[in-house]
């Protein structure tokens, strides 16, 4: 029996894996040359001995040159710097149960003994007396050597007990020394401590495209680094008219609130609060409230345990680019005012639905979020130049700020239309209304709409039954030939768009609705 050479290609598991084999072998091609740089890297000759393809001038020539490559700069000095300053934030809040509360997870049948035993003596899931615990944990960094301490309004909200664990493993009790849920921000003060690692706030905005790095407890797993750049600015996410988040994508997961994200120089830029996440994971998007407010709210949290705003008393809504037409407004920027608050500055100070607050001390306003944070962010009392588009004609308005009311209340709308006439129609619109004073509950201003045509420019606008109209092109209206009269002024007027002060549950807001041809 004589061996003879075989031949793979024969067999049929060389030809399948025959693609395989080479995708393996550029794979390990690739990891050899990575994995080669400032190493010999050997062959092999004709006679099959091993040979240094790095001993000729020009080989060692381009090793030297690989070698001086610079290598990518980590971010350990600074995590080594910060790291001491951010704490793990662990609460107790006690909730309020039913009898019946959690019963689908209850272990044991309904009726048995152990059953009445818990149920009767509680335990630490199923307590008896109406209450129980539930432990919490979130992430903050201190901001003083004695102990202040920022972190989110929603990781204390509520709260019995607060512990912090520091980054060497020290716990401390901690007391809640002010909170602010507009914002998301809570001050806390460790007890029995001084001496802290602290972080600085950043005094300036980071840029888009930024190294930022996130650092807290996530999954109360503790001390986490993550590394990532902003992705935007100026995020409103809708959780109120301060919005304002920076968003980053470095990794951010549930435990992470309330924990830091540092700039390069090791500087706080924002407080790491929400993230976007279909999944309940990080999926890149997170977003930090800036420094700027953090320090603002801060400040008052540590004077006097609340935060008091600056408040001009005006509904508000953004100028669309119909709006801005309708207005005769090149741009459409600034805040249009959809119904001043009665008794308050604006209104004491001669603003009236539909003028545009377009800058505040000489500064542009672009949309209705920039002026509620503008005015937001001054204190009560203080006197403001807002420059304003009234009527067509531009106004200075001088006023002093009043105090934000902690609770907006809205006048719902009670009476529902019981019985409303038929009403009269505007073709024009694809509206019928009735005069409010003749439906009860509607009011003694404006017209009720009694029924929209489905297919009219008016549906598409978002009217519907029981909206009152109480101004067109800026005139009062109490009928329907008002409305007409006012539309075919318009018309006449060569608009294409007209103007309208709607009500709807109490709120005003202004609707821009296109003229029909004819």
């Amino acid at each position: 029996m004589t061996d003879r050479p075989t031949d793979p290609s024969l067999f049929p598991s060389y030809r399948q894996g025959r693609r395989s084999l080479l995708s393996a072998r550029k794979f390990a091609l690739m990891a050899s040359v990575v994995a080669g740089l400032g190493v010999a890297v050997y062959g092999f000759g004709p006679s099959g001995g091993a040979v240094n393809v790095f001993s000729t001038p020009a080989h060692a020539q381009v090793n030297n040159e690989v070698s001086k490559v610079q290598q990518p700069i980590g971010f350990a000095d600074i995590v080594e710097r910060v790291k001491p300053s951010v704490i793990s934030v662990k609460v107790n809040i006690s909730e309020k149960v039913s009898k019946d509360d959690g019963d689908e997870d209850f272990p044991f049948p309904p009726g048995s003994p152990m059953e009445r035993f818990f149920r009767r003596f509680g335990s630490p899931d199923f307590p008896h007396g109406g209450h129980r615990m539930i432990t919490g944990q979130g992430s903050g960094f201190f901001i003083s050597a004695d102990g202040y301490a920022v972190t989110n309004n929603h990781v204390v909200d509520g709260a019995t007990k607060v512990e912090v664990t520091t980054d060497d493993g020290k716990s401390y009790k901690a007391k809640v020394i002010g909170t602010d849920p507009r914002t998301d921000l809570a001050l806390i003060k460790v007890e029995g401590g001084s001496n802290f690692s602290f972080a600085k706030l950043a005094d300036g905005k980071p840029r888009i495209g930024d190294w930022v790095l996130a650092v807290g407890n996530p999954f109360g797993l503790g001390g986490t680094v993550t590394a990532g750049i902003v992705s935007a600015m100026g995020r409103d996410i809708g959780n109120g008219p301060y919005d304002d988040f920076i968003q980053i994508d470095a990794p951010v997961n549930k435990g992470n609130s309330g924990g830091p994200a540092f700039n390069t120089a090791g500087e706080v830029v924002g407080v790491n609060t929400a993230i976007y996440s279909p999944s309940g994971g990080s999926v890149g998007i997170a977003f930090s409230i800036p420094s700027a407010t953090v320090k603002s709210v801060v400040e008052q949290l540590k004077d006097k345990g609340s935060v008091s705003r600056g408040w001009i008393g005006v509904q508000i809504q953004p100028v669309t680019q119909d709006i801005a037409d309708s207005l005769g407004m090149k741009k459409a920027e600034g805040a249009l005012v959809a119904e001043p608050q009665k008794g308050g500055p604006a209104s004491k100070a001669g603003i009236e639905s539909g003028d545009v607050i377009k800058e505040v001390n000489g500064q542009e306003v672009k949309d209705a979020r920039e002026l509620a944070r503008t005015i937001g962010g001054m204190a009560p009392g203080t006197s403001v130049k807002l420059d304003v588009l009234h009527k067509g004609q531009d106004k200075v308005i001088n006023l002093t700020l009043g105090t934000l009311p902690n609770t907006v209340e809205a006048k719902a709308d009670e009476n529902k239309d019981n019985g409303s006439p038929q009403g009269t129609d505007v073709p024009k619109l694809g509206l019928t209304v009735a005069p409010a004073s003749s439906v009860a509950g509607a009011g003694k201003e404006g017209v009720v709409v009694t029924d929209v045509d489905p297919k009219s420019s008016a549906a598409d606008r978002g009217f519907k039954e029981g909206d009152v109209i109480l101004e067109v092109a800026g005139k009062t209206v109490s009928s329907a030939a008002d409305v007409r009269e006012a539309l075919k002024t318009a018309r006449n007027d060569n608009k294409n768009v007209v103007l309208m002060r709607v009500k709807t549950g109490g709120q005003s807001r202004f609707v821009a609705v296109p003229l029909a041809k004819g």
